[in-house]
């Protein structure tokens, strides 16, 4: 249970410092607490762990333009972030993981404002049809994360400018563009602000958790482990991903996401995999990745691979699904 909640909010924009202390707080959260943290990127585009940064993203348009391609643990798609925008990330041990009481936080925080938000779909959050914030999930180990945008006056023109969002994936959502899709809380209610929206988020969290929230000490946060978190997230390695000579490329959209699989072959056998989704499971894309890797390059090797990894997955309803939707693109498209 719950019983002691702390808030850490920062007023750093750099994008690879504050995922490290998204990822340092996270690895470092007490049995019985919940830690809120607030924070605001400048200019970045932030793509999920398992996607394709060339294909998600106008990355030379983005860095041409002084902006910052950063990639996160958690699944799920690309996001743009500039300080018209606050991030929220929810950092909790498993057994105190409870999503419907995280999401009642933000509605309860946005609906102070006369704001008529509402929860859709897995992990959008809308206001008359339309998404002011994306939500992603992070586990390891004992430890998880949810973290999320709230769009309060961000700049949906560069937003359309820097991110490359597929016309099957916007045709699922019955629009025609992400300016389109997505609105501005200030649209909604004129008066409010980045501040206010914060400060309002501390309250909803005292409020559901009906736990008075305070400001974590700063002698928790341990700087030099930190700085080495962020050196890896601002790494060319870990935001642009390895790129291989593939020979193999097939993609499909299904009810869950994106997949798309780049496959380099030599003497019938597969030497190495990409394997690229805005899946919400962080985990999954590598596991299929490191499966295939060494495998037999024909139909039947593939799928018998990959549904050995179904046996593994007979619990979790959503890994199933697709392990098998990615199975039959195999067999359509080999």
């Amino acid at each position: 249970m719950v019983s002691r909640l702390y808030v850490y909010r920062t007023d750093n924009k750099n994008p690879y410092q504050n995922l490290a202390v998204e990822e340092y707080l996270t690895l470092h959260t007490e049995p019985e607490e919940c830690i809120l943290y607030l924070w605001q990127n400048q200019h970045t585009v932030v793509i999920g762990k398992n996607q394709n940064c060339w294909k998600e993203c106008k990355v030379n348009y983005l860095e041409e333009d002084g902006g910052n391609l950063v990639r996160r643990l958690s699944g799920g798609g690309a996001v743009y972030h500039d300080l018209g925008n606050l991030n929220f990330t929810f950092c909790v041990q498993k057994e105190n993981y409870d999503l419907s009481r995280q999401m009642d936080v933000v509605l309860e925080a946005v609906q102070s404002f006369g704001i008529d938000a509402q929860k859709t779909g897995r992990n959008d959050i809308t206001v008359n049809g339309r998404k002011f914030s994306g939500n992603a999930f992070y586990k390891s180990g004992n430890f998880c994360y949810h973290h999320g945008t709230l769009l309060v006056s961000a700049d949906k023109e560069k937003m359309s400018k820097y991110l490359n969002v597929s016309r099957e994936k916007l045709k699922s959502k019955g629009v025609d563009s992400v300016r389109s899709r997505v609105a501005n809380l200030r649209e909604f209610e004129e008066s409010l602000t980045i501040d206010g929206l914060a400060d309002a988020l501390v309250k909803a969290f005292s409020k559901i958790y009906g736990v008075k929230a305070e400001k974590l000490p700063e002698q928790r946060m341990n700087q030099t482990e930190i700085a080495k978190k962020e050196k890896r997230f601002s790494s060319w390695e870990w935001k642009y991903g390895r790129n291989i000579p593939f020979q193999y490329q097939m993609e499909q959209r299904f009810s869950w996401g994106e997949a798309e699989l780049q496959l380099e072959v030599a003497q019938g056998r597969i030497l190495r995999a990409n394997v690229f989704s805005d899946g919400m499971d962080q985990e999954l894309f590598g596991e299929i990745q490191e499966a295939l890797e060494g495998c037999e390059y024909s139909e039947r090797a593939l799928t018998e691979t990959l549904y050995r990894c179904l046996k593994c997955a007979e619990e979790n309803e959503m890994k199933r699904k697709s392990i098998e939707d990615i199975c039959t693109m195999l067999r359509e498209k080999l």
